[in-house]
């Protein structure tokens, strides 16, 4: 008999059921409660309805729990102190998208040692997601794999499709079914465009195969997110931040019919992948801010304990106080930008 199917396909093993990780770390009536009104306090910043300014703040990757812990109990003291001006979201990312090949995020490899324990990485995700929650900030997270979404995406309250990913149908239908306001990042290029038709797609009606909660295949129908908008990251090296971009990109949204709604990431492209190039993009954004410009509602800062980052070879010990991925500024510089926009704002 011929074979031709699997031929690349050196094992296969069965994955917990999103529906069993969910009954196991399950989400409280309290929990979810902080998560509906996270997303409602979003959407109304989004829509103008809050005058807070929005910033998502936190690891580029989180690669050990009980520090990312340490840093959102830190945070969430920041948090407390700028709430009647900055709404924080932390970033609690568990997916890297990879240009080529690397370590693919807590949730692909946990163990940080090419065993790809996913099943133990979907459990400690979800578990550090509740954590967060229940220290009482809500969370973002970037989608990658459609198919996780199914494990995490209730306790979520931001969600960001890539650039690498946003110009795909499947991210733009995945967004479109989505319980959370989602900001879909500009190409890697620079160019608004694939953005923009992205938000567009993702704002309206979809259908598309997905996993159920039990695990089995079926048939998503979604009603499109309203809340679909864009991220800018910039591109090639170079920045789209500054007043000329936001002007640009306003008329082009408005062409599209599409209500401008900005998030600025100070981190890629924005800073020249300088990490200690952030604060210099957040200080322009807010500026801008306070010189009247009403679309931008938010921005992200790439922040964990300590500064920089550190290589990485599989299977290697790691430092669990920094970042393993991007540069991030540290937890000190973090606040110290903070409560500067603070001010100025």
């Amino acid at each position: 008999m011929i074979t031709t199917n699997n031929l690349n396909i050196e094992s296969r093993s069965l994955l917990s059921s999103p529906g069993k990780i969910r009954s196991e770390l399950p989400l409280s009536f309290d929990a979810a409660l902080h998560v509906a009104k996270s997303r409602e306090e979003i959407q109304n910043i989004l829509d103008g309805k809050s005058k807070k300014f929005m910033m998502i703040v936190g690891p580029c990757s989180i690669h050990d729990g009980d520090f990312a812990l340490e840093y959102a109990r830190k945070l969430k003291e920041l948090s407390d102190k700028v709430a009647d001006k900055i709404y924080i979201v932390m970033r609690a990312y568990f997916e890297k998208p990879r240009t080529t090949i690397g370590w693919k995020g807590l949730i692909n490899d946990p163990d940080i040692n090419g065993s790809y324990n996913i099943d133990k990485g979907l459990f400690m995700a979800r578990n550090l997601l509740l954590q967060i929650t229940d220290i009482g900030l809500p969370t973002a997270t970037e989608m990658l794999d459609p198919i996780i979404s199914q494990y995490v995406a209730d306790i979520v309250s931001w969600a960001a499709i890539g650039a690498r990913t946003t110009e795909a149908q499947t991210h733009r239908q995945l967004g479109s079914g989505l319980s959370m306001p989602v900001g879909f990042k500009n190409a890697t290029d620079g160019n608004f465009q694939t953005a923009i038709d992205a938000i567009g797609a993702a704002r309206s009606p979809h259908s598309f195969i997905g996993i159920m909660e039990d695990g089995h295949v079926g048939v998503f129908r979604t009603k499109g997110n309203n809340y679909a908008h864009i991220v800018l990251r910039g591109g090639n090296n170079k920045p789209n931040y500054e007043a000329e971009y936001i002007a640009f990109l306003k008329v082009a949204l408005k062409k599209s019919n599409i209500e401008p709604m900005i998030i600025v990431d100070c981190s890629h492209a924005n800073s020249k992948k300088n990490h200690t190039m952030q604060g210099k993009v957040m200080h322009d954004v807010i500026n801008q801010v306070i010189e009247g410009e009403s679309a931008i509602k938010g921005l992200m800062l790439e922040s964990y304990l300590k500064a920089g980052n550190q290589p990485l070879k599989i299977g290697n010990p790691v430092a669990p106080d920094v970042s393993i991925t991007d540069a991030c500024i540290s937890f000190e510089e973090t606040e110290q930008l903070i409560l500067e926009a603070y001010d100025k704002l």
